[in-house]
This record gives C-alpha cells, structure tokens and sequence, in this order.
C-alpha cells in the first residue's frame, strides 16, 4: 500500500500540534487533522498563569503562537471529522487517509448538564459569550479550577456572577479561589446541588437548589470534560481514556495518543507538551 504520510495527527489542540512540530523537525512527512479550529479547548480559555514563558495569555493567543510555528514549518493541516481509524487508514467524513504511524490527540470535550439541551441561554464557554450577558446576572455549574476561571472572566462583564457548586471545598489552585473570593459579584454557593431547572419559551430563568432559588439570565457550565473516543473501537480504554505505555503507545502497534484523551493523573497544558514530544519521538523511532 502507497503511504499518504508518515504520520497523520489526529487534533490540532496544543498536544496535536506540539507531535506535528516534532515530527515535522524530524523531516517526516506529517498530517494534522480535524474539524475545527487549531487550539482546541485553548481557544475557550480567557488567561493561562501557569505556562512557562508566559506571566499570563489568553488561550487564544497561546493557540496561534503555536499554530504560526506549524504554519512556518509548512506542516499541513485538513479539516474533517474522524469516522474510524483501521490498517492504517484515517477514514473521515470527506476522505481516506493512508499513513505509517497514528498519532491521537483529540482532546476533550465539556461535560453536558442534565436537561439543558433545549435552553436558549445556557453555554459552555464564557469567552465565547460572556458579552451575551454584559451587566446581568449569570449562574456558574462547577467548582473546580475551569469554573474559578469562567467565573473571574463572567465577573468582569456580568452584573453579578453566581457560582454553584456540589462540592463542599473548590478544588483549584490556591491562587484561582482567592481571586474568586476577593471578588464583590461573585457569590459562592458550595455543598449546593440543583434540583431543577425552570424557564420561559426555553428560555432559563431560575434555578432551584437545595440551599435555595436563584433567578438568573443565563448559565455557564464547568463541569468537567469527557474524551472524545466513541469511535475508536479497538483501542483499550478506561471509562473512555486511552490506555498508553510509557512510549505514549496504544495497544494498537501503530496507533500513539497523547495529551488529555489518554488516562493519568494530571491534565494540564504542560503535561500535554511533554507527552505529545515522547510520542513524536517514538514514532520517529519506529519509522526507520
């Protein structure tokens, strides 16, 4: 079988594109794939404090530092969703795409809360559309640190920020829940569970806890994420994680992943880097 590529990198998220940096410095014949923008769930983050090299940047100008160095290597990127992957095949919604090694870095998706589908006013990403509530009152689902971050950016823009989290104590960084704390719109509501949802033409316009009612123009979650690996059928997975040795390889000889879709401990930017460049190396590795 004629090969397209030496590896193809599946997700241009900061994991994706570091692989494809490495691969690409190592003169392979490189890939990167996906169905949206480079830079993944960075693109959704307002400021990043803990990356070395900078005192503090938006998610989005992180993503296109790193996506100019793809762009200036002369790596190619293709859009489309991922279908299955078999013998070396990448098949997508648009093509099918022959390569020597896989390199799996899609990421992860937001977590959904039960029974918001229909509601015109709930979102995911406060970066996106904080401006939507510009002067109003929003609520906050989470407490961990993606929510402390969400409700600092809503707290400059929105009226007053309402926080609601099931928890008893936030679990963040020290600095993050200081911030939110020293905050005059933030209103912390913890050990705080939701027991229904009550809205107007789908419109949300309260919320009912068990600590009480709280009547709000919109919603923001932060509950968590959840891999995107539905369509990956063969690959050893733990509660959806892909399973990887110490090389970043499945149990797929020619199939690698890396970054916040595999399974361990600490999901962070930095952690990210670091396995995206021990899968690039291994694959260059193997391909003699």
């Amino acid at each position: 079988m004629k090969l397209d590529f030496d590896c193809v990198v599946v997700g241009a998220g900061i994991a994706g594109m570091t692989a494809a940096i490495y691969l690409k410095r190592s003169n392979l014949n490189v890939l990167i794939l996906d169905n949206d923008a480079p830079g993944g769930l960075l693109n959704k983050i307002s400021v990043v404090e803990n990356y070395p090299g900078f005192t503090s940047i938006s998610g989005p100008d992180l993503a296109y530092k790193i996506y100019e160095q793809v762009n200036n290597l002369g790596i190619e990127i293709r859009y489309g969703k991922v279908l299955s992957i078999k013998n070396h095949q990448v098949i997508t919604d648009l093509e099918t795409i022959t390569t020597n090694k896989i390199i799996l870095a899609i990421g992860r998706k937001a977590r959904k809360l039960d029974n918001t589908n229909n509601l015109k006013n709930v979102s995911y990403c406060a970066l996106c559309d904080a401006n939507l509530y510009k002067d109003k009152i929003v609520a906050i689902v989470g407490y961990s640190n993606s929510a402390l971050e969400e409700a600092l950016y809503l707290s400059d823009i929105c009226r007053k920020v309402i926080i609601i989290g099931r928890g008893t104590n936030f679990k963040g960084e020290d600095s993050l829940i200081s911030k939110v704390k020293n905050k005059d719109n933030i209103d912390i509501n913890l050990d705080c569970n939701i027991k229904s949802l009550e809205s107007d033409n789908n419109i949300l316009n309260k919320i009912i806890t068990d600590k009480g009612e709280f009547i709000v123009d919109g919603m923001f979650v932060a509950i968590g994420y959840e891999p995107n690996t539905d369509f990956l059928d063969n690959i050893v997975k733990d509660n959806g994680y892909i399973i990887v040795d110490d090389k970043m390889k499945t149990n797929i000889d020619y199939i690698f992943a890396c970054g916040d879709i595999i399974k361990k401990d600490v999901y962070q930017l930095t952690t990210a880097v670091g396995e995206a460049t021990i899968a690039a190396i291994n694959v260059k590795k193997e391909i003699k």
